[in-house]
């Protein structure tokens, strides 16, 4: 990667019925623009006929944007497949539990299928080794929100078969581990292992899920290698993951946002082939635009590598309820470099005119004219080009994590906390009250934690934790390190087999206290406010109780508790509150971690880090229309927007939708 922060667009001139690409180049040229993402959509107009390739519209885009000094991403086009492959084998469409997918949607395929592996690597061989020469091609784009489809085909099941003799050796070993003597589920031949499709088990089935996203992460890695044999030592391999998708109001697939842990894709072992990682991240807009979602996916993929990250997706005006006010998508643009985000492309440019996402709008509208998501695209493009190095390159070092684990996910769908409670609902009530009270974190997966980094861990619902881990967390706690874990942690082992002993497992000592009993809270209050969906009933032995149960029956019981453990402390949060009594055990917490806590919370958000320069950058993002004077929490500092100084407590004034960029002045 170079140093100069990426700024475009995902670019479709193919959908077009008339070629303008000289007159869009020169628009975005305009709006400061400089990469464009294309070819990943269009694999039926790259081979309309098997094995005849076109890439005349390739060579178009690739002529036009070299003479304007523009980049481009190449991606491949292997995420929505012709017809003709159907025709040629109908086993490329993926069979989940619900049948046979029918042909027409994309990300219906399945990864493994010999037919589709084929062609599919033909055609990627064909675009790579046809575009990797250009000077301007700075990288590829491998696939496209890549997930595992929920396959629960014929070959995804054999293999399943082949990798738990391999894990367990014996059926014995298998039983034992998911409790399969339950309903007369036990096997004693390997070939008698029952179909996934109807399996009630649901340690079995989470072990499925897990062996189904390492398939998907594995194709992923395959399409990374046949990408290296062609592409130059500068060319970088990235991929848009994806996050669980939020729905709200009707039941449609552009109904929602971008929300929580993607549950069929780990994102932590499908990154190990990127050379960065991309995403794409969608959030709620207008009166609903609170900045959690560009956070949240940040700092997600940020830790993925500890390093800076392509936004190969973001939002311009999409649908009705997402078109912004002015000066929210400036406010979005900073907000994804204020989390370490080395460039953001819009999906997409122009909006199409015909076809499935005909309303998805792009940073065009139907008539391909200048329009305010249009000029405001013009000042942010125009802002990053005067403002160059200081921006690139953000780093931070955060003090505290948030543990992400996609089989405690996995298994929580099989055992649900409650019916309507998730637990991305439980990591986001965590993760999101952090945010706004500005204690910044990394969002890292249980596999790649390393606990010694952090002064501060945070475990939502962590249900599935194998006793190594366990006993890393001790270690942490007894050397100093602060732990906080929610209802629901440290239930079960990884094949979420619940252990034989009163709750938290291994980790009475640490917490002091234990559990054996939960129940549906009904009118209980915690802390002044009702406590919802669930209350484990802890039981204090050597831990002091935070807030004890308001309720006639359950208030001899503790609901949050903390000890002092070796040289750190662990809180346990029993039940799921109000997040003002979050706050106030973040904010305890904190200091006891000897973590510094902000003087201003959300709508006022403070994110920081050190640019590629070495300077102390500072974002003040401002999340609300109501004008607001705040005093400067910082030495001395220097606005990169206006150029205005600040020392410690000059007002600073923050207008609606509101972008400070305050670099700290060397003294």
């Amino acid at each position: 990667m170079n140093r100069a922060l990426l700024f475009g667009t995902a670019y479709y001139p193919e959908y077009m019925e008339e070629d303008r690409i000289d007159r869009d180049i020169e628009m975005m040229k305009s709006a400061g623009m400089n990469v464009v993402r294309i070819a990943e959509s269009t694999w039926s107009t790259l081979e309309p006929v098997e094995g005849k390739f076109d890439f005349s519209y390739i060579d178009r885009v690739l002529y036009r944007t070299k003479e304007a000094g523009m980049s481009v991403i190449i991606g491949t086009p292997t995420y929505a497949v012709p017809s003709w492959l159907v025709k040629k084998d109908r086993d490329v469409m993926v069979e989940t539990k619900d049948g046979r997918a029918r042909y027409g949607h994309r990300q219906l395929i399945n990864l493994l299928n010999p037919t589709f592996l084929s062609c599919a690597e033909r055609v990627i061989r064909e675009l790579v080794s046809h575009t990797a020469g250009y000077g301007h091609v700075i990288g590829f784009q491998i696939d496209n929100e890549t997930k595992h489809y929920g396959n629960t085909g014929e070959q995804m099941q054999r293999l399943f078969k082949e990798y738990l003799k391999e894990k367990f050796c014996t059926t014995q070993k298998l039983n034992k581990a998911f409790c399969l003597e339950h309903w007369s589920n036990s096997i004693h031949r390997w070939d008698d292992l029952p179909d996934m499709s109807g399996c009630i088990n649901g340690g079995l089935v989470s072990e499925f899920d897990r062996f189904r996203r390492k398939k998907a992460a594995e194709y992923l890695a395959w399409q990374a290698d046949i990408v290296r044999e062609y592409k130059r030592a500068d060319q970088f391999i990235t991929h848009n993951l994806d996050f669980e998708w939020k729905k709200f109001g009707a039941d449609i697939a552009q109904d929602g946002y971008s929300y929580g842990i993607q549950p069929d894709m780990n994102h932590f072992e499908a990154s190990k082939c990127l050379s960065i990682a991309g995403t794409d991240i969608y959030h709620p807009t207008q009166d609903e635009l609170t900045g959690a979602e560009t956070a949240f996916g940040g700092d997600e993929i940020r830790s993925l590598k500890n390093d800076n990250y392509l936004v190969l997706e973001c939002q311009a005006q999409a649908f009705k309820y997402w078109t912004p006010y002015p000066g929210q998508l400036r406010l979005h643009a900073y907000g994804h470099l204020a989390s370490g985000a080395a460039g953001i492309l819009y999906w997409n440019w122009h909006s199409v005119h015909g076809g499935y996402e005909t309303y998805w709008k792009g940073l065009l509208s139907h008539d391909m004219e200048e329009n305010p998501a249009f000029k405001e695209a013009g000042i942010i493009g125009r802002e990053w080009k005067r403002l160059g190095d200081k921006l690139c390159g953000l780093k931070k070092k955060n003090r505290v994590a948030i543990v992400a684990d996609n089989q405690s996910l996995s298994a929580l769908e099989w055992f649900p906390i409650d019916r309507d409670l998730s637990y991305n609902d439980v990591f986001r009530w965590m993760y999101d009250t952090l945010y706004e009270m500005n204690i910044e974190c990394d969002v890292v997966d249980i596999n790649n934690l390393e606990p010694e980094k952090y002064r501060m861990i945070i475990t939502p619902a962590l249900y599935c934790a194998a006793e190594e881990m366990l006993k890393k967390l001790d270690a942490f706690v007894k050397n100093g390190g602060v732990l906080v874990s929610s209802f629901k942690s440290f239930a079960a082992d990884e094949h979420a087999r619940v252990y034989a002993d009163s709750q938290p497992h291994l980790l009475q000592e640490c917490f002091g206290m234990s559990s054996n009993q939960y129940t549906e809270p009904g009118r209980t209050k915690i802390g002044g406010y009702p406590a919802r969906y669930i209350a484990e009933l802890l039981k204090p032995e050597e831990a002091e109780t935070v807030e004890g149960y308001e309720h006639r029956y359950w208030g001899d019981y503790a609901g949050i508790t903390r000890h002092r453990y070796g040289q750190g402390c662990a809180y346990y949060i029993g039940c799921f509150t109000d997040k003002e009594v979050l706050r106030k055990i973040y904010a305890q917490a904190a200091g006891d971690a000897e973590i510094h806590l902000p003087s201003y919370a959300w709508p006022v958000i403070l994110r920081s880090g050190i640019n590629c320069s070495g300077d102390v950058l500072h974002y003040l993002l401002h999340y609300s229309e109501e004008k607001e004077k705040i005093s400067c929490p910082y030495a001395h500092v220097r606005d990169l927007l206006t150029g205005c100084e600040y020392r410690a407590g000059d007002e600073i004034e923050l207008n609606d939708w509101d972008v400070h960029i305050l670099e700290e002045v060397r003294q």
